[in-house]
């Protein structure tokens, strides 16, 4: 058992789609599962038709859909000939779910119709895939992973319900199917409610996606198929100069993970670490590349490792009658953290005050800094940055900071973080 996971750079034009099924055409005697995201900026797109309709343009949200609607309908008529007229009606019972939403008026929080309308996204590339595979010759069979992967109801970050999970991956899969079906085809990023209601892993977690189906399967390995060489230093798109790191470990790479690279979802290490499932990350565009391996060995002098996520807000807490920050007031701050499902990318904390570095999810911050008024002055600091390297040197470091204001430094030998503003 082999499970394959393409992003969605790997299925967003028509040439692509067709190299993808080269890719699997190599391994279509073995069993493999195969995870897939929404086609290019799909979840993008997505993302602003949720928005509008939460705020209440409804006919905006309808229009930018039926863009998307479009698009793929679009690329399904490239690439079906026998099987178009099925794709379509597939299709559009995924547009009429998305659709049937749209024309409501939201009553709810925003992070639950965030996910009912951007889990459409790998429902789609997935469904035209596999009827792409199957009228190529590489039978396969689509599932709804909503239909497997079992969540609570922390939308936009939900938790996986890992029993029942393990035992729809056990009635559901390729085990169970007939011996003529050795592939199967299914979305990463997304579950659902015990009450069917769509939800969402976090963004890039369709990583994660196939790291608990390699887990629960016992896979021989997961390959992550990207547009890069494999896991490089630092964004390429961001530093043209980034080097390949042929061999990583576990431990580093979680580090990497939670300090915020994009290169894979944070939660995707622990389901493999846990079985000893090697992961790979290779080029797509290039399948005969070695790309990187990631296992439990230790791997030493690493390049320099730069991440910078941006769209930061710095919270600033100051005691409100000059006591200590001390372990009440921490509790209490890890409490409310807790009841609103948001962590912090970094803590700084003083005798009588302490600052939070948070994603900038308006929403979450402002619920965030209600709640801490009431045992703490609160300002918010935003447009900032945050970066991080690890394994610095102090040229580097130098060059990476000189035209920017630096507001706050975190520092040890082996990584250093810096919140800042553009100059």
């Amino acid at each position: 058992m082999k499970v394959f996971k393409f992003g969605g750079a790997s299925v967003n034009t028509i040439d692509r789609i067709e190299q993808v099924k080269n890719i699997i055409s190599l391994y279509k005697n073995e069993k493999l599962v195969i995870i897939i995201s929404a086609m290019g900026k799909t979840t993008n797109a997505l993302e602003k038709v949720a928005e509008s309709f939460y705020a209440g343009n409804k006919e905006e949200a309808l229009q930018l859909f039926t863009i998307i609607k479009n698009q793929h309908l679009t690329t399904a008529k490239y690439l079906l000939v026998t099987y178009y007229n099925a794709c379509a009606e597939h299709l559009n019972n995924f547009f009429t779910e998305a659709e049937w939403l749209l024309h409501d008026k939201p009553v709810r929080e925003y992070d639950y119709y965030y996910d009912q309308v951007v889990s459409i996204g790998e429902l789609l590339s997935t469904s035209i895939v596999s009827f792409y595979l199957n009228e190529s010759g590489i039978t396969n069979k689509w599932i709804d992973v909503r239909d497997i992967i079992r969540t609570d109801n922390n939308f936009r970050d939900a938790n996986i319900d890992w029993n029942y999970t393990a035992k729809k991956v056990d009635e559901l899969t390729v085990n169970s199917q007939p011996s003529t079906i050795n592939m199967l085809i299914t979305q990463g990023f997304i579950g659902s409610t015990d009450e069917n209601e769509s939800t969402t892993l976090g963004r890039e977690g369709s990583d994660y996606t196939a790291a608990v189906f390699a887990n629960l399967l016992n896979a021989e390995n997961q390959t992550i198929w990207k547009d890069v060489e494999g896991v490089m230093n630092a964004d390429p798109k961001q530093f043209p100069d980034a080097q390949l790191m042929p061999e990583l470990s576990f431990d580093e790479v979680i580090e990497m993970a939670y300090y915020g690279a994009q290169v894979i979802h944070p939660k995707t290490i622990k389901p493999l670490q846990n079985k000893g499932i090697a992961l790979h990350v290779k080029c797509f565009l290039d399948a005969s590349l070695s790309g990187t391996i990631i296992s439990k060995k230790s791997i030493k002098n690493l390049p320099p490792v730069i991440i910078i996520k941006q769209k930061q807000a710095l919270m600033h807490l100051h005691s409100q009658d000059f006591s200590f920050v001390g372990e009440k007031p921490m509790s209490e701050l890890y409490k409310m953290l807790g009841e609103l499902n948001t962590k912090p990318n970094l803590i700084q904390t003083g005798a009588i005050s302490l600052q939070l570095c948070l994603d900038d999810r308006s929403e979450k911050i402002e619920q965030l800094a209600a709640l801490a008024s009431n045992i703490f002055d609160v300002q918010v600091e935003k447009d900032l940055s945050l970066l991080t390297i690890r394994h610095y040197n102090n040229e580097l470091l130098l060059k990476m900071t000189n035209d920017k204001q630096v507001i706050l430094r975190q520092q040890t030998p082996e990584t250093v973080q810096l919140i800042y503003k553009e100059v």
